[in-house]
């Protein structure tokens, strides 16, 4: 499975990126780079979360993400 990783530059500086299909997983960083990394980082705690309380199927046992 895929995941799209959304990122914007708010007005105050800071990058804020967002998980498109897993509703919250969002973060933010001083850069592209950092936002990108922490949110990742994010999404694969949620799907570890999921798939260790039998809440998510066999499809998230393969990972990518892309830019958007």
């Amino acid at each position: 499975m895929t995941f799209t990783v959304e990122i914007e530059q708010e007005e105050d500086g800071r990058w804020i990126a967002e998980v498109v299909d897993l509703p919250g997983v969002l973060a933010y960083g001083q850069t592209q780079e950092e936002a990108r990394a922490k949110v990742q980082a994010l999404a694969l705690r949620v799907i570890a979360d999921r798939l260790e309380h039998g809440e998510a199927g066999a499809e998230l046992l393969s990972i990518s993400f892309s830019a958007a």
